[in-house]
């Protein structure tokens, strides 16, 4: 299954362990280069659709300075589906990125399938 972009940079940030919120945010941010801004409330709602489906899960939570910080981890299905889609990626890269085979000229074309007039 394709992961769409936002959720396969979060699944990513978490690979190196169990993080918070704001550090899923920083780190999506350095791996793509800055192009993708998560918002917190995406964020969460997106973390919560993850654990739903198994990808992720609660790691702890603790409070700093007054406030709630839940930790998240990627789960071994979690794991497996950042492989499967990076597996997919580079397929369709590799793909994409092989020179094209150099298509006969019209002329040619036309006349080794008998189509075109002979000289």
């Amino acid at each position: 299954m394709a992961l769409r972009e936002p959720t396969l940079y979060t699944l990513a940030a978490l690979r190196d362990g169990p993080m918070h919120g704001y550090a899923v945010i920083t780190k999506v941010r350095e791996l793509s280069g800055g192009r993708l801004e998560l918002t917190a409330g995406t964020l969460y709602g997106a973390l919560d659709r993850l654990v739903d489906q198994s990808l992720v899960e609660i790691d702890r939570e603790e409070v700093v300075e007054g406030r709630r910080r839940r930790y998240h981890r990627l789960t071994d299905a979690g794991h497996a589906a950042v492989a499967e889609d990076l597996a997919r990626l580079r397929a369709t890269v590799d793909a994409l990125d092989r020179p094209a085979a150099k298509a006969p000229s019209t002329r040619a074309g036309m006349a080794d399938a008998g189509l075109g007039a002979t000289a």
